[in-house]
Order: C-alpha cells, then structure tokens, then sequence
C-alpha cells in the first residue's frame, strides 16, 4: 500500500513542479526531512555550525541526560486481567473493539532502538517506525487507562530527551538513529504543541506532581522556542501543512506549497493551541509554585485572546479563520478552528453560534462526524483524502471533549455516539481500526492505513468511557464526574482512580433519558460522585465498599 508520505509528497511534486521547481526537488527527497539533514540535539553538531541560543529552563531538563528505562511488555493477555473492563448491555461489538484496540497497543509496544538515545520503551505511533509529536499526545491519552498495566505515558519522555539547548523538539523523530527528521529552522519542523494537554489529563487522573515538577521547565522551553521562532511581528504564530499535522488542506494561497510552506500566514490552529497550552503551563506554574517565573506566558495569553477575537474572528459566519500576509481574513473553514472549545475567546451567545457549525449537515456533520472540512467546499473529498474531509479520532476526540469542556453535553454525546457507530461499521467489516475514515461512507479513508492503534485507539477505549459513558476522573479533587445519556445498562469494572485506587462503575438501564440513574459503585477509597442527567444533577459521597443512590 502506498504509504501517507509517498501519496502527500507525491501530490506536493505535481502541484510544485510548474511554477516552484525547489519545492518539487524538495518534495522529491532533497529536503531537510532525510536522515542526512536531521539535526541532533546535542550542544554541537559536526555538519552544523552552532547558533543555539541555550534556554535556561532546559539546563533543567533531566530527560536528556537521563539513562534508558526498559519496561517489557506484560503482554496482552497478562494486562488483560490489570485493564478496565467496560460493558455496555445489547451492544457486544463494544466489548470486542476495546479488547482488540488494547491487542494492538500491546503489540506495538516497542524498545529503545540502541543507537536512538531514547530513554523509554514506548507505544509506537503504528506509521512508519518514527515517533510522532502529536500522534503521541493523543495515543497516551486514551493509553492512560491503561496505566496499571503499563507505564504508557513515558512514551512522551522521548521527546523530552531530545529537546535542544534552545528548547526545541521536533515533530519527528527517527526511531532507528533517534535523530530530528528535520532542522529545527525548517518550517515543518515541529508542533502542534498539544502535549501538555495530555500530561495535565494524566495529572488530573493520576495525581502524579512528581511528574509535573519534571515536565515543567521542559514544555516551558519549546513553548518558548515557538515564541521566538514561530511568530510574526504582530505576534501571531505560524506554521505548515506537517507543522499542523493536518498535511493537504487547502489553506495556503495557490503560489505557496500547502504541505512545507507557512504561506506567510497567521495559523489559526496554532494560536489558538498556544493559548490553550499557555494556560495549562500557567497551572502547572502553581502546582510547582513556579507561576512567578513564566509571568510572560501568562501575558501572552491574554495577547492571544484578545488578537484571535479582533482579527481571526468573523461574527457574520460566526467562525475562525486564519489571515494572510497582507492582513485580509482568509475564507477556509477548518476542523482545527475547534481548538476554540478549549479556549474562553467567545462569548455565551458567539460560542452557541460557533457549535452549531458542528450540527451543519452542509459543512461538517456529514453521515459519520466530523469532516475535517466543509462538505459544501470544491476540494471536499467523499473518501477523506486525508485532511480534504477524512474523519480522524484525534480531532473528534479534541471536539467531543472541548464541547463537555464548555456544557454543550447533548451535541457531545450526539457527535461522540455517530462516530463511534461508523468505527464499529468498519471494524465488523474489517476486523481492525484504521488511520482515519471516509465522511459519507462507513468505509477508511483513502490509503489509510490498518490496525492503527496508534490514535485511534481512542475511539474504543477514551470516546466509549468519556464521550458516551460520560465518565471523567478528577482525582486532584477526588471526584468522578458522571454525565450519563445512554439509557442502557453501562459501566466499568477495575476503572483507575489515581495511582492506587479502583472502581467498578455500574448504571442500570432506565426506561428514558428523563429517568433518573440508578448508580452502583464499589470503591476502595473516599470520593464524591457528581452526576447528571437530562433534567436534573445531582452528587453523592463514595466512601469504601459498596455505594448506591437507590
């Protein structure tokens, strides 16, 4: 099978070729994306002359200098008797997807390559045996229910462990040699910077502040080597095609490549992300009783806020867009203008407006949700094509939580119950999960690639426990979060709560969605349990043992 890269850079060599010949030469294989151009992130470089500008926070980076950790897979059917166990009465096509979801994972749980400098055996992006920056963001997010079995999240310390004295990671990295598939100053050469987002939701399960006192000056160096090496003079930030990770949409203006080039363009995804992400740094500062040290971040976030809304807004389409280099807004409406949900740009009244693009059966509720852009576009895809519409769990997984993020529960559970309908029509179809999907039909998209376990890990496992269960861990405030749609009877044994602590969740199955849920929980340690339904919440204290609200 043709693979992602071949068919993306292949494309980008036809669109290149008649007017922009180093582009094409570049996309032919001459860039600095060839392990011949990859730079090392030690202090000097033999092909380099050094221009590092050493950050201080990252002569705190312990990752670097860190000695390789090898943690051998238990094996499936080992972890099996340590993973959650969810059931979900009348619908046993649930229990298998999640059982071989966790198959694959397992499976493609890897060692450190010896000569890679990785410090962590890892759970493998499932591509091309590099390890990705974003797609291991979003796998550890649904990996960390796993954690007993597993110490999935350490997947991440690898990108830690390459970090440069000036603080950048890249992207991609080599998983034989361990070195940057690109040079740091290459406009593909690193983002979205999503992975803070996934150590705050470990945080927030686990409760683990040794891990965070870590990380912190860590992600603190890389968002600010973004800063200095990704804005433009007005502030905003910038990106690409494989910057972003969303490779051939069609956002660039027609003289730039839309898969290497910035465009000399303001990236509406990516300011939007380092306005997300500064805030969650910002609370890592409290954790860590650092705040005082990073009040810069904190002030650009207020920057951001206020830039996004005044110049990448539009009240009258009531959507984000991204600007161009002579300061017009451009028109391209993209799934990445939902980083939004996880922001508090938008007023009441503005953000109700925004969501409901995403019920526009013309534009992104298409038959399985969301397309990655607008079906009414020319260049909208019914196979996906990748970026051109295809179907992704990442971005769903962004969307569904951003909206129970910000009290918009029904659409959630609605977008959250569609998507994982069309999944499960592959996987009987197929026996597998794959890379991304096609938006009309329950098909994979276009060249997509098999047993992708990998992000789409978070379909079975992350989607089921948080976007149709309804269930979301808060242990930092030792509560369970409990927002139950479905009707059926549903819950999870041995669900992790913290490093120590196990539940066994159960709803019996009520006559309609008005009725109020009868909940079972067992549980080894005290918490409280705020739950909901359609037309009423309420709450209930959990101490050790067997708890009822009936």
């Amino acid at each position: 099978m043709t693979s992602r890269r071949n068919f993306l850079r292949n494309a980008a060599l036809l669109a290149a070729s008649a007017g922009a010949p180093s582009i094409a030469m570049k996309a032919a294989g001459l860039s600095a994306g060839s392990s011949s151009d990859a730079q090392a992130p030690a202090d000097s470089n033999a092909r380099f002359k050094n221009t590092y500008v050493k950050n201080v926070f990252v002569t705190e980076n312990e990752f670097r200098n860190a000695r390789p950790s090898i943690t051998p897979s238990p094996g499936f059917d080992m972890a099996r008797e340590i993973l959650p166990v969810p059931f979900w009465e009348g619908n046993p096509v649930a229990a298998e997807m999640y059982w071989k979801a966790w198959e694959i994972a397992f499976r493609n749980i890897k060692d450190p390559a010896p000569a890679s400098g990785f410090i962590s055996s890892y759970l493998d992006t499932a591509y091309n045996g590099n390890i990705f920056m974003w797609d291991s963001a979003f796998i550890t997010m649904f990996a960390r229910y796993g954690s007993r079995a597993y110490p999935f999240q350490k997947t991440l310390d690898n990108f830690y462990a390459k970090q440069h004295p000036d603080g950048f990671i890249c992207r991609e990295i080599w998983g034989d040699s361990g070195e940057d598939c690109f040079h740091r100053y290459d406009p593909t050469s690193t983002g979205p910077n999503i992975i803070p987002w996934s150590e705050i939701e470990y945080y927030h399960h686990f409760g683990d502040l040794d891990r965070i006192h870590k990380i912190f000056p860590v992600l603190v160096a890389y968002y600010q080597w973004l800063r200095l090496n990704r804005t433009w003079q007005d502030g905003s930030y910038w990106s690409s095609g494989w910057g972003t990770g969303m490779d051939n949409q069609p956002r660039v203006h027609k003289n730039y490549n839309p898969i290497f080039s910035h465009g000399h363009m303001t990236w509406l995804d990516t300011c939007l992300q380092q306005l997300f992400i500064g805030k969650i740094l910002v609370d890592f500062g409290f954790y860590t009783e650092r705040w005082q040290e990073i009040e810069d971040i904190e002030d650009e976030t207020k920057f951001l806020k206020k830039f996004i809304k005044e110049k990448l807004w539009d009240p009258k389409t009531s959507f984000f867009y991204d600007k161009y280099a002579d300061g017009s807004r451009g028109n391209f409406m993209g799934i990445g203008a939902f980083w939004a949900l996880w922001t508090d740009i938008l007023e009441k009244q503005e953000l109700d407006s925004f969501v409901k693009h995403l019920v526009n059966k013309d534009t992104f509720s298409r038959p399985h949700p969301v397309a990655s852009m607008p079906a009414n576009h020319e260049k909208y895809q019914s196979d996906g094509r990748y970026w051109q519409g295809g179907v992704w769990a990442p971005t769903n997984y962004m969307i569904i939580s951003g909206l129970r993020f910000k009290g918009y529960h029904d659409v959630a559970f609605d977008i959250a119950g569609r998507h994982y309908k069309k999944v499960a029509e592959v996987f009987r179809k197929t026996g597998t999960f794959w890379e991304y999907y096609s938006p009309e039909t329950p098909d994979q998209g276009f060249l997509a690639r098999p047993d992708f376990v990998g992000w789409t890990g978070l379909v079975p496992v992350s989607v089921l426990f948080e976007g149709i269960f309804g269930i979301k861990a808060a242990v930092t405030s030792k509560t369970l979060n409990w927002d139950v749609h479905l009707t059926d009877a549903h819950g999870i044994d041995k669900y992790p709560f913290g490093k120590d602590n196990l539940l066994n969740l159960k709803c019996n199955a009520r006559k309609n969605a008005g009725h109020k849920p009868l909940i079972e929980i067992q549980s080894d340690t005290e918490l409280t349990l705020n739950y909901s339904w359609k037309g009423g919440k309420d709450s209930m204290k959990i101490v050790p043992g067997i708890n009822q609200n009936f």
